[in-house]
């Protein structure tokens, strides 16, 4: 890895990913360049030196404004396409526009939301990162109010069955919209602002992407080289995943809405744990941190667990969430 040096003239740095180079050594005369994708991930809109600037505007006038973001170095292109453009860039026709659009995370229902960590527990409230608990196997999942087998799974602490994906738990929700208060919800959408297909990218390792209701595997659009699977999911053809969001609630747990302003669609998903995670610790160690401390309400226990992320990005506007995701299993029956 390395730094391109912007400081003279402006260079050119262009790399295929390792799934592009893949598909160019099959050799067949079949490849080209269909798409490609910008993103300005390493750009400090800040140093633009105008009349806005906090230190005044550039002494040397309007060509010298921008002189810094142009000077700044910029990582060397690289082939690992999970790392690559967090923030893509878009083209809108539009010059109206006050408001661009997000997906956000809903946790507005209490069967939507992630489980609070912190330093010391699995799922006790507090300061510390949010996850959603994919709880591996039946043993894992099992309710601990089950007198004969007591398992990890409480309601409302953001877990989901993840051998049995159909059974009571979490759903991962993310809505799409103007997140302002200053247009109404039932301000409509213009198609260039409107999320009708969604990408969703994960460690095809570990589970598999399914329908919140029924638990229905979505169809794997392709897997890379990093074993990372990639799922599209479109409003018109999948939608026990991605459906329009109601224009008339307010925001607020009563309505489960979460965006302010227009809404755009919903997706929502649960996650079902792979087979490989499920029989075998050997992902566990390699991946993740094995005889760890689980504490619940009723008690102390030990589990081992892997850490990832779900990756959604709009195939519209390219905005991108990542949803942080553990992997739970228990290490011996309770």
């Amino acid at each position: 890895m390395g730094f391109l040096d912007n400081s003279g003239d402006i260079i050119l740095d262009a790399v295929l990913t390792d799934t592009g180079r893949m598909r160019l050594a099959r050799g067949n005369g079949s490849f080209k360049i269909a798409k490609f994708a910008l993103s300005d991930d390493e750009i400090n809109y800040t140093l633009y030196k105008n009349s806005n600037y906090t230190g005044g505007a550039h002494p040397s006038g309007s060509a010298y404004y921008d002189l810094d973001i142009m000077q700044t170095p910029v990582l060397e292109a690289f082939t690992n396409n999970t790392s690559l453009m967090k923030s893509r860039l878009l083209s809108i026709a539009r010059t109206d526009l006050l408001y661009l659009p997000v997906v956000k995370l809903n946790e507005q229902s209490t069967n939507e939301q992630t489980a609070r960590i912190n330093a010391s527990t699995f799922i006790s409230a507090g300061a510390g990162g949010k996850k959603f608990h994919v709880l591996v196997d039946e043993d894992s999942a099992r309710d601990f109010n089950d007198a004969t087998k007591a398992g990890l799974f409480q309601a409302g602490k953001g877990m989901m069955n993840g051998s049995r994906p159909s059974a009571a738990g979490t759903t991962i929700r993310a809505d799409q919209g103007l997140d302002t208060a200053d247009i109404a919800p039932t301000t409509r959408l213009t198609p260039e602002l409107l999320e009708t297909q969604y990408i969703l990218e994960m460690d095809n390792r570990l589970g598999r992407i399914v329908a919140a209701a029924g638990g229905t595997p979505a169809s794997v659009s392709f897997v890379d080289d990093d074993q990372i699977a990639s799922y599209a999911l479109s409003l018109n053809t999948d939608t026990t995943f991605v459906s329009n969001i109601s224009a008339t609630e307010a925001v607020g747990a009563s309505s489960g809405q979460t965006i302010e302003g227009p809404r755009g669609t919903s997706l929502k998903f649960k996650i079902k744990s792979s087979l490989e995670i499920q029989a075998s610790n050997f992902l566990f160690e390699r991946l993740g941190v094995i005889n760890a401390s689980w504490t619940d309400d009723t008690g102390t226990t030990t589990v081992h667990y892997i850490d990832t992320l779900v990756r959604v990005t709009g195939a519209t506007t390219g905005y991108r969430i990542d949803i942080p995701v553990r992997f739970v299993k228990l290490a011996a029956a309770r």
